[in-house]
């Protein structure tokens, strides 16, 4: 059974990786794309969450997994913002086929 710590911990993780990432997408619509590194970091440290949320799952109460459920939704939803964003510089187009 998952302790109510354990839970905590992971919510506060997932809050923190939730907040990181979402500077960085804002900053990346912003900034045109200049800092390529912090975006992909942000975007492991949401996967990286997104793993803990559901090996702790495994071992929650059904309270637990409901709120756990939920911060894995937000995390996958802005995963798949993040992914959608056309984040690669557009290439130059240099003519001819």
């Amino acid at each position: 059974m998952a302790t109510r710590k354990s839970v905590e911990e992971c919510l506060q993780h997932c809050e923190d990786a939730l907040r990181l990432a979402q500077e960085q997408f804002v900053e990346a619509n912003r900034q045109e794309h200049y800092h390529d590194l912090e975006y992909v970091e942000a975007q492991g440290l949401l996967e990286t969450a997104v793993n803990e949320v559901l090996k702790l799952t495994e071992s929650a109460n059904w309270q637990q997994k409901e709120q756990l459920h939920r911060m894995r939704l937000q995390l996958q939803s802005l995963q798949n913002e993040m992914i959608l964003l056309n984040h690669d510089r557009p290439e130059k187009f240099t003519g001819g086929y």
